[in-house]
């Protein structure tokens, strides 16, 4: 039998962890990182600003109304598909078999559109809540309540 794990994510970090079957806290197993959500929001707005037509200059035509915001929204998409993936192989390796999910609320839904199939049906809870900064013993306090833990 597999242990449970637990996603913790938002647009730029995914952290897995994984009850042992022993019981005891979580314990972080893998992390993803996606360097572009880190970018200064303002260098991605200039950016976009810079590849907007003659419209904002008064030269007629229209290209991209909200420029500043699309580089996020791919980013976030990207990373979701990544997090996806990386569960997927995780699963199909045999590394988990049971799935609770605790992540921002616009990256939760973001993730529920990548995920296979396969791992939806091991998941066992989500939270749009976006605990990444909680550390392992309180994430397990949290999640997984005294006599709770011998039912994950």
């Amino acid at each position: 039998m597999a242990p449970t794990w637990v996603l913790l994510a938002d647009e730029g970090r995914a952290r897995f962890l994984e009850l042992p079957l022993a019981g005891g806290d979580l314990r972080d197993v893998d992390e993803l990182t996606d360097a572009a959500a880190h970018a200064d929001n303002a260098d991605l707005r200039r950016d976009a600003y810079g590849r907007r037509s003659g419209a904002d200059r008064g030269m007629g035509g229209s290209n991209m109304e909200s420029a500043g915001e699309e580089p996020l929204d791919h980013e976030a998409e990207l990373f979701a598909r990544r997090v996806a993936a990386h569960l997927l192989q995780a699963h199909r390796k045999h590394r988990y078999e049971s799935l609770r999910i605790a992540a921002a609320p616009r990256f939760l839904g973001r993730l529920r559109k990548q995920l296979d199939p396969e791992v939806e049906h091991t998941i066992v809870d989500e939270i749009d809540k976006d605990l990444l900064q909680l550390d392992r013993r309180e994430l397990t306090l949290r999640l997984f309540p005294p006599g709770l833990q011998n039912e994950a």
